[in-house]
Parts: structure tokens; sequence; C-alpha cells
């Protein structure tokens, strides 16, 4: 199995609240009280602590609706709900594939999302990009948008994370984008490589919990979350932990 790339070896030196909370999620169990409450806080930090972005939502999927949550402003909200309207967009991609998904050029794009092309750009949008948020179980619980008026500003963010992912699946991809320089960008591709980066090691300490017992996978990660709870820890150390012995 391959794993994703650790945020000191993709961007050195970026540590602050928006990675830590990215990264947190993903160490989270499925059954925490606080999910809700640690999405709201990724969106605001995203639109405070990233430049190129002027607004930021987060989607999610409760049963067949989609829901938006912590919308930092109305904008956001009316083009999150054209996307659920047509059930069709970049947000609600992002979310079903648990990939990235960035448009740099929203009047440009030929992908069939009528709602998203007719109010974006109608309310001054000209980018954005859909982060997939991960809970501890590895699950696409729900998807960061980022909304941009400045494309120029926008295209470094949408390129890295691009190229971000195809790092994690061992791809090969040059986007041509750029350089990042906001501080902010970095730090959200710091937290999404290290989101990656805590997937892929909670997923293969599953594996080896589970052995070579089909359909013990539940039973795995109930055992993951017993040994976190037990020791008072993130199921990213309990996933260490269990790495470290076997391996």
């Amino acid at each position: 199995m391959s794993t994703s790339p650790h945020p000191e070896q993709v961007l050195p030196g970026r540590h602050g609240p928006l990675a830590e909370a990215i990264i947190a999620l993903a160490e989270t169990p499925d059954n925490a009280p606080d999910i809700e409450e640690r999405l709201a806080t990724i969106a605001a930090l995203a639109a405070d602590r990233v430049a190129a972005a002027d607004y930021a939502s987060i989607t999610t999927l409760s049963g067949p609706e989609y829901t938006t949550v912590a919308p930092t402003s109305d904008i956001a909200l009316a083009v999150d709900e054209a996307q659920f309207a047509d059930r069709a967009g970049p947000c609600l991609q992002a979310l079903e594939t648990g990939e990235p998904v960035g448009v740099p050029d929203i009047a440009a794009t030929t992908m069939d999302w009528p709602g998203f092309h007719e109010v974006a750009p109608a309310l001054g949008l000209r980018a954005s990009v859909s982060v997939p948020l991960y809970n501890g179980r590895g699950t696409t619980i729900a998807v960061l948008n980022l909304y941009g008026r400045d494309d120029a500003a926008m295209a470094p963010l949408i390129g890295a994370m691009a190229e971000l992912y195809a790092t994690s699946r061992e791809l090969d991809l040059h986007t041509g984008s750029p350089p990042v320089s906001d501080p902010g960008a970095e730090e959200l591709l710091a937290g999404y490589a290290g989101a990656l980066s805590v997937r892929a090691a909670i997923q293969l300490a599953l594996d080896i919990l589970a052995g070579s017992t089909a359909g013990r996978t539940d039973k795995a990660y109930a055992e993951l979350c017993r040994r976190a709870a037990e020791n008072g820890t993130s199921l990213g150390v309990a996933a260490a932990g269990v790495l470290k012995r076997f391996l």
C-alpha cells in the first residue's frame, strides 16, 4: 500500500491551526460528537488564512441530502445550493470521488455543471477548489470549498493541490502553475498532505489488525478506537503504535 507524503516532506515549516485542524479531523473517530464543530472551525480558518480565497464553505451529505456547514458568506451558500439543486458541481464531485476538484477558470470550464456555471460568475467568482476532508475511518465526510474572485491568485493553490493528490497516488502530474507563495495556502496544503498520510497509516493499521480474515475491517476499526481511547490518544497515534509493533 502506498502512503501519502508527510506534511514536513511536502511543505517544511508550515504548522498552523488550519493544518492542525485538518490533520486532527483525519485522526478523529467517526462517532465523535464534535465533528460538525470541527468542520466549522476548518471553514473559518481557511477563509481567514488562505489569501486567494474570498469565501469558504463545507459540503456534507446526510442520507440523500447535501448540506452546507458554516458558510462564511451568503455568496458561498448560494453557489453551494446551486450545485445541490442540480446534484452536480465541483463540491459534489469531490465528495463523491474523495479527490480534490479545482476549477481554475469557472467561465471557461466545460464540465456539465449548469447551476454552478450560472450562479458563480454572476456573483463575481472566477475560480474554486474543493478539498475532501476525512475522518478516522478514512471516509470522505465533507468537502472544504474555497471560492475566489481572482483566478490568477487561486491558480497556484489549485495546481499545487492537484500535484499533491497525484503524488499521494504515485502519479506524475505537472500542472505548470506558479509556485505557492501564500502562507495560508501552504498551510492548507500541509494539512491536506498530513491528512492523506494519517489516512494511509490508519488504513494500513486496520489491515494488520484485521489480518487475512475477510469482513473484519469493522472489528479492526473498533479495536483501534478502543486502543486510542484507552491510551487517551488519537487514532493516528494508535495506528502508529500498531505499525511500530508489527512492521
